[in-house]
């Protein structure tokens, strides 16, 4: 499902300006601010000036200094604030904020408008809202802001944390590509060439911009911004987040629902997006390295799991949250042998294709450099996570999707566990 672009996107030092315009142009007279304590102190404050000043009816819902999560409720909370009347919504801050924000605001049946306060995620553009329902990280469809105000001042200001959590985030799309292509390749995924080189596009830009966002440049920053509201783009005009994530993601969201379940305090999305991309490359130096030869033994030696054990590994894994994941991965736990045996021969007769695709991933070594670049985090215990959680991601956060990853792949051939 596509959907619709924003009528206007501004990245300068007029954000509240453009708003305000934006809202006189188009006649909007009723809305509704969303926020949090920083985000409020960020640029809240001034977006709920500038909009009363101008003689708007303008509610706000703002969280306090607790963590915010886009779970069931806080979107409630919102969902009350509204009540059942056409407002136009305004989401003042990242990527929670503005999640919760296009999820509640799409069920409403009424538009939002973005208000970005740190670079930090690509899913400003998108319609897919990440959300935790019972525990699992899901991806909900929705809709995309009417437009997108970015001041880059209060960018360039943000927690340096946050700016190289966007610069990890973009640089998982360097891993979801090739994951993407694998799926297209080997699982018959959909996929669209002119977006993945879009998305990569994307991706050099704040490669080469790396030294300038370990300084927090607002130069760097505007770059960083611009690349995740074209990743959002992608997603936006492919009409799944598939372009922009991939076994990566899966890692992140892994934790991040190991986390919750824990009461341990979150980790910020692009910071573990960042750390998996490290992990995952890894899995594409292993595949490089693989020779047909090779790849034959280990292919006649690989046996399918039976739904029983995979199940089992599941169940373990996920607990009361299995049953929604089960459901999920149908199309694999339902393979028969036979199926698996088709499987493995696509592998043999494509390996070099899929050996031209990791050729385009860039080494692991590589990625982690970068993320040290910008002040990220490029190891697991960087994240403040261990050995041990990353083995379990490993193992099983590819159970998270219906997708053919480099993980999936890795599964079949029997390495990288």
């Amino acid at each position: 499902m596509q959907g619709i672009r924003p009528k206007i996107v501004t990245i300068d030092d007029r954000a509240v300006h453009h708003l305000v315009d934006f809202c006189t142009k188009e006649q909007i007279t009723r809305l509704l601010m969303v926020a949090d304590a920083n985000t409020y102190a960020a640029q809240g404050r001034a977006v709920e000036a500038a909009l009363r000043d101008m003689g708007t009816d303008l509610k706000c819902v703002l969280f306090g200094e607790g963590e915010v999560v886009a779970d069931a409720a806080h979107i409630l909370d919102v969902l009350v604030a509204a009540g059942n009347e056409d407002r136009v919504f305004v989401a003042v801050g990242s990527g929670t904020i503005t999640d919760i924000t296009r999820f509640v605001s799409h069920r409403a049946r009424c538009n939002f408008i973005s208000v970005p306060t740190a670079p930090s995620v690509d899913g400003f553009a998108s319609i897919g809202a990440p959300l935790i329902i019972h525990g699992v990280k899901l991806t909900v469809i929705a809709q995309a802001p009417i437009a997108i105000f970015a001041d880059n001042n209060t960018l360039s200001s943000a927690p340096r944390a946050m700016i190289a959590a966007g610069f990890g985030d973009m640089l998982g799309k360097a891993t979801s590509i090739g994951d993407w292509r694998i799926g297209h390749l080997l699982w018959n995924e959909p996929y669209d060439e002119t977006i993945a080189q879009r998305t990569l596009s994307a991706v050099q830009l704040c490669v080469d911009a790396a030294p300038a966002l370990g300084q927090a440049a607002p130069e760097g920053v505007r770059t960083l911004m611009d690349a995740l509201i074209e990743s959002g783009y992608c997603m936006l005009d492919f009409g799944t987040s598939r372009p922009a994530s991939g076994a990566e993601h899966h890692y992140s969201h892994f934790w991040e629902m190991k986390l919750l379940r824990e009461g341990r305090p979150a980790i910020l999305h692009g910071a573990k997006v960042g750390v998996a991309t490290v992990e995952v490359a890894r899995i594409y130096d292993r595949i490089r390295r693989l020779s047909r030869h090779e790849v034959r033994d280990l292919l006649e030696a690989s046996t399918r799991p039976t739904r029983e054990e995979e199940v089992e590994r599941i169940r373990a894994a996920y607990g009361e949250q299995a049953d929604e994941i089960i459901a999920g991965q149908r199309a694999f736990l339902d393979l028969s042998e036979a199926d698996y045996d088709t499987l493995k021969q696509k592998i043999l007769t494509h390996w070099d294709e899929i050996q031209s695709i990791a050729a385009e991933v860039p080494p692991a070594e590589e990625i982690a450099a970068l993320l040290q670049t910008v002040g990220g985090p490029s190891c697991v215990a960087e994240l403040g996570l261990n050995d041990e959680e990353l083995d379990l991601a490993v193992a099983n956060g590819h159970y998270l999707r219906d997708r053919f990853t480099s993980r999936k792949l890795a599964r079949v051939l029997g390495i990288g566990d």
